[in-house]
């Protein structure tokens, strides 16, 4: 569930409208999201989030007005491959298994309640996981149970045994922050093998992640990589020593702006495995006052602008100060996917196009290619 989604439920509970949240469980062949994508549809229509646009989420939107006139839940099969697709002139070729359920006024007070507070639960930093039944042979199809970090949960999955599963799989697994679907058997064993056949099936999704972009330099890259960033959903920081480049009035759209010096700032600001780091300081010192700050911390990413032979001297600098190899090789410099970016903007689609595919786990490079052909 991204942030979207929340705050799309939190206006269900406070307008008492109906709603159908849709959830991808499974995917086969080309398909445009993964699972876990969701999508919240109104009951007038309104849509927050995607499954990944066309007449696919058109069909998905049809079924979630239906599953919100019955006031059930359902899952549906999507064949992007079918009539639907061919219409349209955009044959996927994949099938998105989809499950919706009705959030609104003729849901019981528990299940209101219980989304409350996972909402709560959430707004606090729980980092709570919610676990839904999507196939039973019993009647449990939709009950829910939310996990806390500390071991504290609310909500039932109507069997002690199927409570217990949930439980199991997450103590064995962690908050580990991926969406996972899991299958039974009638003895409540996980079936191993994608052929066996399952009695139960679990939704389990992970707590909320803010994803954050910690940009160090607020110069002519810094405008159009905040820009694009909120356009992406990012919770975006803006460091700079100058007043004149660090303000609300240069930045408006910015979560934050710090001017203060590097060193101090970066004292200050948390810095966790969804924090991506760009560096792009004015100048040779500033990069290396930030990348002896950011080294050891568990960012996500950490990049760095600069020129090969600039990028080469810094690291070479760092290795002789004594900063070990395997961690400057974790730096991404020079920085971004090679596009032939020049402009500012160019340059700053290039920076993103490399964290999302990091953030997605695409990128099968070695993470220093500055390192894999300079430092030898």
């Amino acid at each position: 569930m991204d942030k979207d989604i929340k705050e799309g439920l939190r206006i269900v509970l406070e307008e008492k409208c109906e709603a159908a949240l849709v959830t991808i469980t499974k995917v086969l062949g080309s398909v445009p999201r993964k699972p876990g994508a969701q999508m919240l549809i109104f009951a007038d229509g309104r849509t927050v989030g995607s499954i990944g646009g066309g007449c696919g989420e058109a069909e998905a939107k049809r079924k979630a007005l239906m599953v919100m006139n019955t006031h059930t839940v359902d899952k549906y099969h999507l064949n992007m491959t079918a009539d639907i697709a061919e219409d349209e002139g955009m044959v996927c070729g994949g099938i998105m298994e989809l499950f919706i359920e009705y959030i609104g006024l003729e849901s019981t007070p528990e299940q209101l309640v219980q989304l409350e507070n996972y909402l709560d639960s959430l707004d606090r930093g729980d980092c709570p996981i919610m676990v839904t039944v999507t196939e039973s042979l019993q009647d449990h199809i939709g009950r829910k149970m939310i996990i806390q970090k500390d071991g504290k949960f609310f909500g039932d999955l109507g069997s002690s045994d199927l409570n217990r599963a949930a439980h199991n799989y997450i103590q064995a697994n962690g908050n580990n922050g991926r969406f996972a679907m899991i299958n039974l058997d009638a003895s409540f064993i996980p079936c191993e093998k994608a052929e066996e056949k399952f009695a139960f099936q679990l939704l389990v999704e992970p707590q909320i992640f803010e994803i954050q972009l910690l940009i160090l330099g607020g110069g002519h890259i810094a405008l159009p990589l905040v820009s694009i960033a909120k356009i992406l959903g990012y919770d975006v920081i803006v460091v700079d020593d100058r007043p004149s480049f660090a303000n609300h009035g240069r930045f408006g759209t910015a979560d934050r702006v710090i001017c203060n010096n590097f060193e101090q700032a970066l004292d200050e600001i948390e810095i966790g495995p969804q924090t991506y780091v760009v560096i792009v300081t004015r100048g040779h010192r500033y990069d290396k006052e930030c990348l002896k700050k950011v080294i050891y911390r568990p960012a996500g990413y950490i990049g760095m602008i600069g020129s090969r032979r600039r990028v080469k001297a810094l690291l070479a600098e760092l290795l002789e100060e004594g900063f070990p190899s395997e961690r400057l090789q974790s730096i991404y410099s020079p920085i971004g996917l090679k596009i032939g970016a020049e402009t500012p903007e160019e340059i700053a689609l290039c920076i993103l196009g490399e964290i999302i595919q990091v953030q997605k786990d695409l990128n099968k490079l070695p993470k220093n290619r500055c390192s894999s052909r300079k430092m030898k």
